[in-house]
């Protein structure tokens, strides 16, 4: 796929031992892992739930619960691998995951996988962005996107496969096993990282800082309240209840003083002056509006469409959708083949733009469309994140100083995130919302002084008698939810094409 060559200059200039492939190599199943993981246990949460004789509310404490560490841990490993060095973190962090997900899987109670989750979730926020550092940091400038392509196959791919491998464990297996599979891939890449991961020179004599307490502090406060109202704001109706306001009146008041709090300590805990960085700016916001929200929006709605309006079982709507994962393995492919050689910026505007075909075409849908209709918006879609992904990465970073790297990485993977959850809430929001908007339009057109509505209604009487009003309504609330995906697939679309432009403002490296 790549150019794998590293001479010994190569070598010498990044102060290494080993090949930076063999660190790549390291290091990407610990990004796969945890994506993986997070994808895969959002299946079992209903096996959870009737398992552990839980409600499904009680249930999706154990995703929120897990995505509040996270999110903390992520800003966090910035600081932590400053202060004890990169690799002795990631290991860490491996073991703290691989360990949480055993106790995960043997949990006797739901109150004790939430605490686990906490765990394993502390554990897994520091994987993805450390894994990033680290490749960042070991290929030279003139080879990190090559690099980059092989960690995006890892963040790209472990999302797809995720859903489906989770319910097809649950499935035929048990909940359990989702959680026990981390196992061997942890002890795999504990055993790599150990033998081909090294600390960058100026972090290898590093000594732990001083703590900054009242920034974690305000980071941890605002970051969990922002979560939970994320998670679990769609099921009281956001900002009709009165506990979302108070929760987001503590979450921007904590979030603000931590900003101002950071910009002024002198040894923060998350370096936000490195945000004054143009390329770093501008790639923290494409990532947090493409790659979290239109990303994560898109593979949240399309399943939901397949399975409720149009009656694909779980195992046919992941064969559906496996044509993005083969369009970003292609595009990431493509791409690490013409990364160095073509602008970075061509390569993500003409990605953002393919991306928001792929999800204009993907609302181009009626009740009678066939299977085959999504095969070439997914492949699509999938070929534009590979485009995308690896390019807005090295791009962000390019010109940081290396003892920036570690906590911009942190930074960005959490807007990315954070991009996500806004993402998925916004739709799920707008599409509960559109679906009751167009079936009060609808229904207003079902009446008797409409011709066509009265013949259709006496010929299905003739047949079901007063079970026809059911027939209709059932068509009626298949055509609202149907024009409503229909709605937020162009939302989706929309915002893409606003976002790219944006790829064009990168300063190119000189």
């Amino acid at each position: 796929m790549m150019n794998a060559e590293f001479n010994s200059s190569d070598l010498q200039r990044t102060g290494l031992r080993s090949n930076p492939w063999l660190i790549a190599m390291a290091v990407m199943p610990v990004t796969f892992m945890e994506l993986l993981d997070t994808s895969a246990a959002n299946v079992a949460l209903r096996h959870v739930a009737g398992s552990l004789a839980a409600s499904s509310d009680e249930a999706t404490w154990v995703q929120t619960s897990y995505l509040i560490a996270n999110a903390i841990a992520l800003v966090a490993s910035g600081w932590l691998s400053r202060s004890f060095g990169q690799k002795r973190v990631l290991i860490i962090c491996i073991v703290i995951f691989t360990g949480a997900s055993a106790l995960c899987g043997a949990a006797p109670s739901l109150a004790f996988l939430i605490v686990v989750r906490v765990i394993q979730g502390l554990g897994g926020g520091g994987l993805q962005p450390i894994a990033q550092a680290i490749l960042l940091e070991n290929f030279p400038l003139e080879k990190r996107g090559q690099g980059m392509c092989l960690y995006t196959i890892g963040v790209m791919v472990a999302p797809l496969i995720g859903p489906a491998l989770g319910g097809w464990i649950t499935d035929n297996y048990s909940w359990r096993w989702v959680f026990y599979i981390n196992i061997p891939v942890g002890a795999v890449a504990l055993l790599m990282v150990n033998r081909f991961v090294e600390d960058p020179l100026y972090i290898k004599d590093a000594r732990p800082g001083r703590l900054d307490a009242i920034g974690f502090s305000l980071m941890a406060v605002g970051l969990a309240t922002l979560q939970i109202i994320l998670d679990k704001g769609r099921q009281d109706d956001w900002f009709e209840a009165a506990w979302i306001r108070w929760a987001m009146v503590i979450s921007a008041s904590s979030l603000l003083a931590f900003v101002v709090w950071e910009l002024r300590a002198k040894d923060p805990i998350v370096n936000l002056r490195v945000l004054h960085n143009r390329n770093f700016a501008l790639g923290t916001m494409l990532v947090t509006v493409v790659s979290g929200a239109a990303y994560y929006g898109t593979i949240t709605l399309l399943p939901l469409f397949l399975e409720r309006v149009l009656s694909y079982t779980a195992a046919l709507s992941g064969e559906t959708l496996a044509a993005r994962g083969i369009g970003a393995l292609l595009g990431t492919v493509i791409v690490g083949r013409l990364i160095g050689k073509i602008d970075a910026r061509l390569l993500m505007t003409c990605g953002v733009g393919l991306l928001a075909l792929s999800v204009y075409l993907l609302g181009e849908v009626n009740l009678d469309v066939a299977k085959s209709h999504f095969l070439w918006p997914c492949l699509f879609n999938g070929f534009a994140f590979g485009l995308i992904s690896a390019p807005l990465t090295t791009m962000a970073v390019g010109m940081l100083k290396p003892e920036q790297i570690s906590n911009a990485t942190g930074i960005f993977n959490l807007l990315r995130n954070l991009g996500g959850s806004l993402g998925i809430s916004a739709m799920t929001t707008l599409l509960a919302r559109r679906a009751q908007w167009h079936q009060a339009i609808l229904a207003g057109r079902l009446t008797l002084y409409d011709q066509g509505f009265k013949r259709q209604l006496r010929q299905l009487q003739g047949l079901l008698g007063q079970r026809a009003y059911g027939v209709f309504y059932g068509r009626l609330l298949t055509q609202a939810s149907l024009l409503s995906f229909i709605h937020c697939f162009r939302v989706l679309a929309l915002l893409c094409l606003l976002c790219a432009p944006l790829a064009l403002l990168f300063k190119k490296r000189e």
